[in-house]
């Protein structure tokens, strides 16, 4: 009896794919004070898929999507910031990179039996990498890092099963920065995130 149940388990899992769109709220943090942190607004699209187990509602969801991130350079909001530094950022506002993102959340659902034809709540968590897609070069002085490593944390509802409306936010993990120049001031930056986003999934 027990094998036939653990058999039919996989045979009612459940695989379901769409696309997926939304925003990436970036707050750029550095040990040393180069930039702000003030958030600036980029977005996000692509294709999610997601496997669920119905009899315990765990699975995951495993997305690609292009991100396009903005932060804003402190070399033109702060007069504390030596004309060193500021020369060796440059002039430009705002900064900005693409990134092909590929993030593996563990998910939960919480299906009520009175309402989950309607909406089901769920949480997730999980890595995601982001590879560079624009380039890596700042000025002589910085470049950005080829990969970006976070952790995910988020909640969601899923609305008529095939609506996912979902908020996580993202605790970067590694350095998104690097010094390349011999007379650069040091840094530590890395990326946390907001991202909120929608998916249909069929």
């Amino acid at each position: 009896m027990a094998v036939i149940l653990v058999a039919a388990v996989p045979a009612q899992a459940r695989f379901r794919i769409g696309p997926r769109l939304g925003t990436e709220v970036n707050s750029m943090r550095f040990d040393k004070s180069l930039f702000d942190n003030e958030n600036r607004a980029g977005f996000t699209g692509g294709l999610m898929m997601e496997f669920t187990v119905p009899i315990i509602n765990v699975g995951f969801d495993l997305s690609v999507m292009y991100v396009h991130r903005v932060s804003n350079s402190i070399a033109n909001t702060n007069n504390n910031v030596s004309d060193e530094i500021k020369d060796m950022l440059g002039d430009k506002k705002f900064r900005s990179r693409d990134y092909v993102e590929i993030p593996l959340n563990f998910k939960y659902k919480l299906a009520l039996p009175l309402i989950q034809k309607v909406v089901i709540p769920y949480v997730v968590t999980g890595p995601s990498f982001s590879i560079l897609a624009s380039k890596k070069a700042i000025n002589e002085a910085y470049r950005n890092k080829a990969l970006d490593v976070a952790w995910n944390v988020g909640v969601g509802l899923e609305l008529f099963s095939h609506l996912q409306v979902g908020a996580s936010y993202g605790f970067g993990l590694n350095k998104t920065v690097e010094v390349v120049g011999v007379n650069a001031a040091p840094i530590d930056g890395k990326n946390n995130y907001w991202t909120v986003t929608a998916a249909w999934l069929f």
